[in-house]
């Protein structure tokens, strides 16, 4: 009994000396603990964003995407050509299109095809005015006929109605040659025209003539009393009766000189 109660009271004096050992963190440890690692994980959120805003210089010049250079192409340019025909296909046909080429690329420019166009349009324009007067001859719509005059020159006794007896061809060999100078002296009038005017207003003020400047000579003489809309489709319409009216002019004069030239059954 004696030697129980003696190692009891050691037992308890031995324990009031020994450390407390906890088990667990104070409160204040554990706030000062969470707010640490809060801290950590901001900064580490916060370092991108300010690695990417230093990589960004506000003050910089905007950056300026440049397009492509334009690529002009070396050596002459091909030129449109404005009179392509449909011919039993579905887009036009443009005959002689080498030869075209060739003038405006190789021999000429551009403003050589516009005087090349020019050419063609007197010449087919004049070719109409003589199919009309041709085919007026032949069926006998003639001065002789139409007109209160008698002769044609009271000077040189040539009447019409001689004329009328006469082929086309054989009629014009009998105009006088002061008919000639008429008629010549009508056409010098209408180039002089051309060459002198642009726009309908005369350049006289200029020291080369519009008409002899590169691409002055179209063909457009301004002359349009009806107002007539000039459109696409009518300057086209212009230049195929121009095309054919050169190719029946040709063959009428043939086989009215050398008869059975054209094998074409003519209305006359």
């Amino acid at each position: 009994m004696k030697l129980a109660l003696l190692s009891s009271l050691l037992l308890t004096s031995a324990s009031a000396f020994a450390p407390v050992i906890h088990t667990r963190p104070t409160t204040r440890y554990m706030a000062e603990a969470e707010a640490a690692v809060a801290e950590v994980a901001e900064a580490e959120v916060a370092a991108p964003a300010a690695d990417a805003e230093a990589d960004v210089d506000t003050d910089a010049a905007p950056i300026v995407v440049e397009e492509p250079a334009e690529i002009i192409p070396e050596g002459p340019q091909k030129v449109p050509c404005f009179g392509a025909t449909p011919f039993y296909t579905k887009e036009p046909v443009f005959f002689g299109e080498n030869y075209w080429d060739k003038i405006t690329m190789e021999w000429g420019t551009a403003d050589t095809g516009k005087y090349i166009r020019a050419a063609e349009l007197k010449h087919g324009r004049a070719a109409m005015l003589g199919t009309v007067g041709f085919a007026f001859h032949k069926l006998g719509f003639t001065f002789n006929n139409i007109s209160p005059h008698e002769y044609l020159s009271v000077t040189q006794g040539v009447k019409f109605a001689d004329l009328q007896a006469m082929t086309p061809m054989e009629a014009v060999l009998k105009v006088p040659a002061e008919g000639f100078t008429q008629v010549f002296g009508i056409i010098a009038a209408i180039e002089l025209y051309e060459l002198t005017h642009m726009n309908g207003k005369f350049k006289g003020e200029q020291t080369v003539a519009p008409g002899l400047q590169p691409g002055g000579l179209t063909g457009d003489l301004g002359w349009n009393p009806l107002q007539v809309a000039v459109t696409d489709d009518r300057r086209l319409a212009e230049l195929q009766n121009a095309r054919l009216a050169m190719v029946c002019i040709m063959a009428w004069l043939a086989a009215d000189a050398i008869p059975g030239s054209v094998p074409v059954p003519l209305p006359w």
